[in-house]
């Protein structure tokens, strides 16, 4: 599904990503975790063609990203706040990302109405801005309307980040559902290795622009994780 080869992106002589070869494939679960600066943020700027390459490409589905719009109506992503449009409502928001997905209000209404557990009350009815809203309800919204339109790719940064702890528990539900049962491809970063363990079927560790593991998700794979990162340092 995604493919990404020889990938390198250098800011001022300072190489801060240098992937040879990854596949992620159609419907898996997939985690990215690594320190602060690893190229977590850079990778998935890198695949939404928020930024260029300065060596390689990624392709997903057989779209190379960086030439080519036609990975866009399959692939969806919540990165930070500046995704969100601060002046609108959350209802008004969710009805113009249906309308650039091809969807009617209907459509999204009936998306959005199996949140309520997810949104905790704290979302529709409000009256409030998005910019008006905690960070943890704008992550809520944001992730809500990544989800609209049947994206084949969606990709979440830090998504546990500001959300308390029963809405991640939630999350890891809504993520693993997408994966398993709808067969999305869902792409995660995360600084909590408990969280991207208990989400994600396979993850991959950055280094400083490098992978330097790829692991399957196991019983072991949380303690295996957590000793690569007491020997690195703080996560």
């Amino acid at each position: 599904m995604i493919t990404t080869s020889n990938l390198s992106k250098t800011y001022n002589g300072n190489q801060v990503l240098n992937i040879e070869s990854l596949d992620i494939p159609k419907g898996q679960s997939f985690g990215l975790v690594g320190n602060n600066g690893a190229g977590k943020t850079t990778y998935f700027s890198l695949l939404l063609d928020l930024i260029q390459p300065t060596t390689g490409c990624i392709k997903s589905n057989g779209v190379q990203v960086n030439t080519s719009e036609d990975w866009k109506p399959f692939t969806s992503a919540f990165i930070d706040e500046s995704f969100l449009i601060g002046y609108l409502t959350a209802e008004e928001y969710f009805y113009f990302i249906g309308e650039l997905r091809n969807q009617n209000k209907a459509d999204v209404d009936a998306l959005i109405g199996q949140f309520s557990d997810f949104f905790h009350g704290e979302i529709l009815g409000q009256k409030k801005y998005l910019r008006d809203l905690s960070k943890g309800n704008q992550k809520k919204a944001g992730i809500v309307a990544a989800l609209i339109g049947n994206p084949e790719v969606i990709i979440l940064d830090e998504p546990f980040a500001n959300l308390d702890p029963t809405t991640q528990i939630r999350l890891k539900g809504i993520i693993k559902d997408l994966a398993e049962k709808q067969e999305v491809t869902v792409l995660v970063s995360s600084h909590d290795l408990s969280h991207v363990t208990d989400v994600c079927e396979r993850i991959v560790v950055l280094e400083k622009g490098l992978v330097v593991k790829d692991l399957e998700t196991s019983a072991a794979t949380l303690t295996e994780l957590e000793a690569h990162f007491a020997g690195e340092g703080i996560v």
